[in-house]
């Protein structure tokens, strides 16, 4: 199910930028109706041979869709949450048995939960600089078929690249700089 975003200029700029890196709108009729984007991306897996994909839920996640895994996992930020328990004492009862009563106090644990994102064009975004972080630059040593590149090869000092049309295509993400070949 291919989504045309035009006419939101944030819907044009991440569309564009997916497109000059390869990623391709794969989405389902299913999951469309459902409120789900996914995306493939150009980059072999390492494990199955099969190209990796992330998703945009309408849930507010951000997944990758289990190809190097068992399930999908959150892409999302985790953020601490405070949870409250009520605490108890044992009490002796008159008939000589015991049980738990509140002490009117509670416990705090703290864990971790996804921060989740409701707009669906911050999801993309999110995504889109995740994946460029996490898989891209991650990767950038490698080819689709897995094959390594040293970086020399594409050295502008390198007599053998001279010849050669190297395509580069620097993207910045939280004013950071990154050159992907």
């Amino acid at each position: 199910m291919k989504t045309i975003y035009k006419g939101d200029t944030r819907y044009e700029k991440v569309y564009e930028q997916m497109q000059l890196l390869g990623i391709q709108d794969v989405t389902t009729e299913r999951q469309h109706k459902n409120g789900t984007i996914v995306w493939r991306l150009p980059i072999l897996s390492d494990a199955r041979g099969k190209y990796l994909e992330y998703a945009s839920f309408a849930s507010g996640y951000v997944r990758n869709q289990g190809v190097d895994c068992h399930s999908n996992w959150q892409c999302n930020k985790r953020i601490p949450k405070d949870v409250y328990y009520p605490e108890y004492e044992w009490k002796k009862l008159d008939n000589g048995d015991h049980t738990q009563v509140k002490t009117g106090r509670y416990l705090k644990w703290q864990t971790r939960t996804c921060e989740l994102i409701p707009i669906e064009i911050d999801r993309l975004e999110y995504m889109l600089k995740y994946v460029i972080k996490n898989e891209f630059i991650k990767r950038a040593n490698t080819v689709q078929q897995g094959n390594f590149v040293p970086r020399w090869r594409f050295d502008e000092k390198c007599n053998e690249c001279e010849n050669r049309d190297v395509k580069e295509v620097q993207v910045i993400i939280d004013g950071h700089r990154y050159k992907l070949i």
